[in-house]
């Protein structure tokens, strides 16, 4: 296995030295007159998992794709410890974007055997893990003679966890990954994935619309809307501002005066609004209104909610 503990040490003291900066500044898309991501300034830590959300059509993977070079930037730059990444081996070795497949595209990718394809991760990642790889194909009971177009679409998902995982790579990035997998394997990603984490300290990015069931393993939140980031914050600290008030309309707007209301509904004289406080704010109690906190879903339908 390429993982060794002197690969591990390495990463453990990039950690503690403060590198391992990804950041992406001022970047923006268009395709042809449509820009459709709109100056993205970002800045990811190493030794985190973060989860990044949006509806779909926000830019999440068009991001992604940028900032692991399979795409290029109209404008600004992606930077990893301060080097380009577009067309920087040094820095791309440390890159792994694992997209969602999916054989409709028509593709000849999708004529390959599932060995095959692995196989070509391996030579692309430098530092792949074949024992790993070859340890979940046994977990997810892949047939590696099988083609892909002949794969369901949760047994896709599993080829490209099984890519973002063996890869090895620092940053790790997986788009939708548990898309058409049952409970019972996305509870085994999810575990996959920390297991990981704990072992390697490596940073992975995960994009999913599957939002509350994967809260529990995202240490920061990354929010896109309409091609911009409005919000990048510890999941905790978010969730702990974060209150669904109702009751009487009246009772409701008394006690949310002054307060970042989101997703305001009206049904008659009765009101609903979740609210963000900030630092020394609060929801102002009465036995008239009710006053619960959300899910991570929750606060995503109220800041990306119309």
């Amino acid at each position: 296995m390429s993982n060794g503990t002197e690969q591990t040490n390495a990463w453990e003291k990039k950690a503690y030295e403060g590198e391992g900066t990804f950041e992406c500044r001022d970047v923006r898309k268009s395709y042809k007159e449509t820009e459709v991501l709109h100056g993205i300034n970002l800045s990811l830590e190493r030794g985190k998992i973060y989860g990044l959300i949006g509806r779909n059509g926000a830019g999440k993977t068009t991001l992604l794709s940028i900032m692991s070079a399979q795409n290029p930037a109209t404008k600004g730059e992606v930077l990893l410890d301060g080097e380009k990444v577009w067309e920087n081996p040094s820095a791309l070795r440390k890159i792994c974007f694992s997209r969602e497949l999916n054989p409709s595209n028509q593709n000849n990718l999708y004529s390959m055997t599932v060995k095959e394809y692995l196989k070509a991760g391996s030579i692309y990642y430098p530092d792949w893990d074949e024992q790993m790889a070859q340890d979940l194909i046994k977990e997810f009971e892949l047939d590696p003679k099988k083609k892909l177009l002949k794969l369901s679409k949760g047994m896709l998902s599993m080829v490209t966890i099984i890519i973002a995982l063996a890869s090895k790579a620092e940053f790790t990035m997986l788009d939708e990954p548990v898309a058409g997998l049952d409970v019972f394997m996305r509870e085994k990603f999810y575990q996959l994935v920390l297991d990981e984490y704990t072992q390697t300290g490596r940073t992975f990015v995960i994009s999913t619309h599957i939002i509350d069931e994967a809260s529990p393993i995202f240490e920061e939140v990354i929010v896109v809307k309409k091609g911009e980031i409005i919000l990048k914050e510890n999941t905790e600290q978010l969730l702990a501002r974060a209150w669904h008030v109702s009751g009487k309309d009246t009772d409701v707007d008394a006690a949310t005066k002054g307060l970042d209301q989101h997703h305001v509904q009206n049904v008659g004289r009765r009101k609903e609004v979740t609210v963000f406080l900030e630092e020394g704010q609060r929801v102002t109690e009465s036995p008239e209104v009710t006053i619960q906190p959300v899910t991570l879903q929750n606060a995503f339908v109220a800041l990306c909610g119309e």
